[in-house]
């Protein structure tokens, strides 16, 4: 018996039904556990036998492993797990849930998302497991309906214009940072701060229908954000309620821009965890629900993301036909701009081309994926720091499926040099895809430098 477990006379039926239903070994889910429990700061060692007294004996072990072994599962099974569902409900389950809900009602809507943000900012937000079904319930009230009939609220306090350009400034400075410096720096944890602190108020404040829809909108976009930078630090489970929310706040504002751009941001997050072909549905239904009102602009990223899916799936022809969508909406936004979103003049024709780079990688095709870099220009480290870094990452790992150990060493030393000015997760992920790919050469020396300088710790950036 485990430190802190007690015993419950009755098996614990559910428990066992749900690890039978997901095909994990009672060896993989305490492994699993285990390493939940330290990345939590907490010592365990669990084996088959604990796995076995907690199904069998009805065992259950100290809080906050219950809430381990439901993420174990909710991993596996792709969708979310609740306490209760696991046979051991306690203080969690409540929590868990929470930013999960796409209300039908623009004010429960409102409602949900305070309370999440609120949660978050307190970091009482106990972390759980990113799960694809999750998606499902939003994603479909979405498509269903994309735009909620009105936005006019009657509350405490006016909100004005100016009230709308300081929220605006706000994301345009919280994007600033998250290019040049990654998502764990101060400035992307003020955006969860300026949600909660700001626009909460002003959600629950008096407006109009038109200035509540640009409301609504502008609260999307931070929710966005600050969806973005939880996913660049791995903090996946967070990143996706607030993607959720952003998704609901697009729907209440009737921006459908917005609402097709959280959608589609969402389905990257989908790849990155591993479902392309979740990912291929939520990138298909973003396109065709905004193509006949969302600017080219946004559509050309919705197809890049479908390209980047179909990709991962080793699709050439689909992966194909969705990029050359996504450079003809492109030429069409450059030829006759409009009235395009500002947020999205990030998408250009040399990010099209850097993306196109890795998605010929992925397809095991490095001449192309050479080809299309050598369309890309060369983007600032100063301004796209990140950006620059994970595109040498990507050159190094094409470089070597041709065999060209010195060129992928070469784009290596400058991806690790470029990064360890950020701090982002997701970025020493693709350093270690490097590592990875170059475990045939292990035994050069100038590998193991590199490897070595993978692994050593990055200094913190500084706050001023």
């Amino acid at each position: 018996m485990g430190p802190g477990e007690r015993v419950v006379k009755a098996p614990n039926r559910a428990l066992a039904q749900l690890i039978d239903v997901s095909g994990m070994s009672g060896h993989a889910l305490a492994r699993r556990v285990n390493t939940l429990a330290s990345q939590a700061g907490i010592a365990v060692a669990y084996t088959h036998t604990s796995v076995t007294n907690w199904t069998r004996r009805g065992m259950t072990p100290r809080s906050p492993v219950p809430t381990f072994v439901a993420q174990a599962l909710a991993e596996r099974l792709g969708r979310p797990v609740g306490l209760s569902e696991i046979g051991m409900p306690g203080v969690e389950e409540k929590a868990e849930l929470i930013g999960l809900d796409f209300p039908r009602d623009s004010h429960d809507a409102v409602h949900t998302a305070t309370r999440f943000w609120s949660t978050v900012e307190r970091r009482t937000f106990f972390t759980g497991a990113f799960a694809v079904g999750a998606y499902t319930t939003p994603v479909t009230r979405w498509l269903a309906v994309p735009a909620d009939p009105q936005a006019e609220h009657q509350g405490a306090h006016h909100v004005g214009r100016q009230d709308l350009d300081e929220l605006w400034a706000a994301a345009d400075d919280a994007r600033r940072w998250d290019q040049k410096y990654g998502g764990g720096t101060w400035k992307s944890s003020s955006v969860v701060a300026c949600l909660h602190q700001r626009a909460v108020p002003l959600l629950h404040g008096t407006y109009t229908d038109a200035v509540g829809r640009q409301l609504f909108a502008v609260t999307a976009e931070l929710a966005r954000i600050a969806g973005w930078s939880a996913l660049d630090m791995g903090h996946h489970d967070v990143a996706q309620r607030h993607f959720i929310q952003a998704l609901r706040m697009a729907r209440a504002g009737r921006n459908m821009d917005i609402g097709c751009h959280v959608l589609t941001t969402a389905a990257l997050q989908t790849i990155l965890r591993g479902y392309p072909n979740e990912a291929v549905d939520m990138a298909q239904g973003a396109y065709e629900r905004a193509r006949h009102q969302a600017a080219p602009r946004v559509l050309a990223f919705a197809k890049l993301v479908e390209a980047r899916a179909h990709a991962r799936l080793g699709d050439a022809r689909a992966a194909g036909t969705a990029l050359a969508a996504s450079e003809h909406l492109l030429e069409q936004a450059d030829t006759a701009p409009g009235d395009e979103p500002a947020w999205i003049g990030y998408y250009t024709a040399d990010r099209m081309a850097a993306d196109a780079v890795e998605i010929h990688r992925d397809l095991g095709s490095p001449d192309a994926a050479l080809r299309w870099n050598s369309r890309a220009a060369a983007m600032s480290p100063s301004d796209f720091t990140r950006s620059v870094g994970l595109r040498m990452t990507v050159l190094a790992t094409t470089h070597l499926q041709k065999g060209a150990l010195d060129q992928a060493l070469d784009h290596g030393q400058r991806a690790i040099s470029v990064l360890s000015r950020v701090q982002s997760a997701r970025a020493n992920d693709y350093v270690s895809d490097v590592v990875r790919a170059m475990l045939p050469w292990r035994r050069d020396p100038r590998v193991q430098d590199l490897s070595r300088r993978a692994r050593a710790p990055h200094p913190t950036l500084s706050e001023a």
